[in-house]
């Protein structure tokens, strides 16, 4: 990765862990990598334990993060999380357009496009996931629909929008299947998004763009020696102490 970039390794709770699970995870990751200066580390465990894990990391240089936010303020949404309730905990980083909300929820580029409106309205950064279906990677139609996840929820920002986003390049076929993009597939797309970044008239150089597709211990390194790979949007292994602590420590 460019060195004008901070990393950034996030890791994805998903529907996992209890209020004491997450304590204790927390509380670990906080112990072995809360102090890393040189790097950001995020953590974005389900609502029910934001404001545990925000307890547990507090004092350390670990960021905690929504997986999801409404795009409304309030009213008649249920089961709805708003910004506002969001910021209340002090919570200030969201996980926008992930592959399952898009997929298994039916998240459309417009509803992604609004939530990551609603988050710049109130001051949030989001980290912003784009990435294809297998069936797209094979009909070769990857870099299109990258394309257009892009263009849809960041076109028009406007150049300080830069600093409030991160994205994330998901390959949908290898999230929880142990299947991983090659580091050379990887990287061909996040050269592509740069230049689509470039092409918005958004800050691409500045703009960290993780890789997130069963990002583990034995290949992150080699990942983040990639140009264009800025971090990493870890699942499966951010739930254990030692292995989401591995991959905060890459050797590039």
């Amino acid at each position: 990765m460019a060195a004008s970039r901070t990393p950034i390794l996030a890791g994805n709770w998903k529907m996992h862990g209890t209020t004491a699970e997450a304590k204790a995870l927390a509380g670990g990751l906080a112990a072995r990598v809360g102090g890393r200066t040189d790097r950001g580390v995020v953590l974005a465990p389900p609502f029910t334990a934001l404001a545990t894990v925000r307890d547990a990391v507090a004092g350390s240089n670990i960021v905690v993060a929504a997986q999801n936010m409404s795009w409304a303020d309030k009213g008649a949404f249920t089961g709805e999380v708003s910004p506002g309730m969001l910021a209340d905990l002090g919570v200030r980083h969201v996980i926008l357009g992930h592959s399952e909300r898009r997929e298994i929820f039916g998240e459309g580029d417009d509803v992604v496009r609004k939530k990551v409106e609603a988050a710049l309205k109130h001051g949030f950064t989001s980290i912003v996931c784009v990435g294809e279906t297998l069936a797209e990677r094979d009909a070769g139609r990857t870099l299109e629909v990258v394309k257009r996840q892009v263009d849809a929820a960041l076109n028009g920002l406007g150049a300080d929008a830069g600093g409030s986003i991160v994205v994330a390049y998901e390959p949908v076929w290898a999230i929880g299947t142990g299947r991983v993009a090659t580091r050379e597939q990887a990287q061909e797309v996040h050269g592509e998004i740069r230049g689509l970044l470039r092409d918005l008239a958004l800050p691409a150089d500045a703009i960290a763009i993780l890789y997130g597709g069963s990002v583990k211990p034995d290949n992150v390194d080699g990942l983040m020696a990639e140009p264009d790979i800025d971090g990493a949007l870890v699942g499966g292994a951010s739930l254990e102490v030692e292995s989401f602590t591995r991959i905060v420590e890459y050797r590039a």
